[in-house]
């Protein structure tokens, strides 16, 4: 055999055992979503979201603004994303009523929402809004996970909206951390 043919055969058979590595992101991050308000009455909340409709028979059924907020575009591809009250991740978060949140593609698109907190049902024109974790006020740090509303792959943007529709309506600090997620062996099993 050539010595070509033999360093041919020795760098195939080299290239062939070679296990592909899964490298992902590796450096945690937070995002703030919103910053924190004094309590207000719902009456002095002037801005609406009359998009929206609570079903509820005792209060106003279209909900009064809060606060708003929003993140940049960012990658959800490989992190865990969950919401805490702090930029560390320790604290956890508190809401009254309710937080609508919107996930807007890259172009702007309106893809996915959900409502946080504690809320009668929401609705967006004819569609009811899922109601993203358990009815409550307050949240466990990292209690609230986002990846069921995010897409697996490509750039995001989430905006957040806090409501109310009766008594008082505020909000805690809300960050949306990314903490890269531990690769499973089944997901390194199903990469190319």
């Amino acid at each position: 055999m050539s010595r070509a043919l033999a360093a041919c055969l020795v760098l195939s058979l080299s290239l062939s055992s070679c296990v592909r590595r899964v490298v992902g992101p590796t450096a945690s991050r937070a995002l703030r979503l919103l910053s924190e308000t004094a309590p207000k009455e719902t009456t002095e909340l002037t801005q609406l979201r009359p998009d929206l409709e609570v079903d509820t028979r005792d209060f106003d059924r279209t909900p009064h603004v809060v606060a708003s907020g929003e993140t940049p575009l960012f990658s959800p591809e490989g992190f865990d994303v969950r919401l805490f009250g702090d930029e560390a991740g320790t604290q956890g978060i508190q809401v009254d009523n309710f937080i609508f949140l919107e996930v807007l593609s890259a172009d702007g698109k309106l893809s996915r929402t959900a409502v946080i907190g504690f809320t009668d049902p929401v609705s967006l024109g004819s569609e009811t809004i899922d109601n993203l974790g358990r009815l409550s006020f307050t949240f466990e740090a990292g209690e609230l996970n986002l990846a069921p509303l995010l897409p697996e792959h490509g750039p995001v943007r989430v905006r957040a909206t806090v409501l109310d529709y009766s008594g008082v309506g505020r909000v805690s600090d809300v960050f949306l951390r990314l903490d890269p997620r531990t690769p499973s062996a089944a997901d390194e099993l199903r990469s190319p």
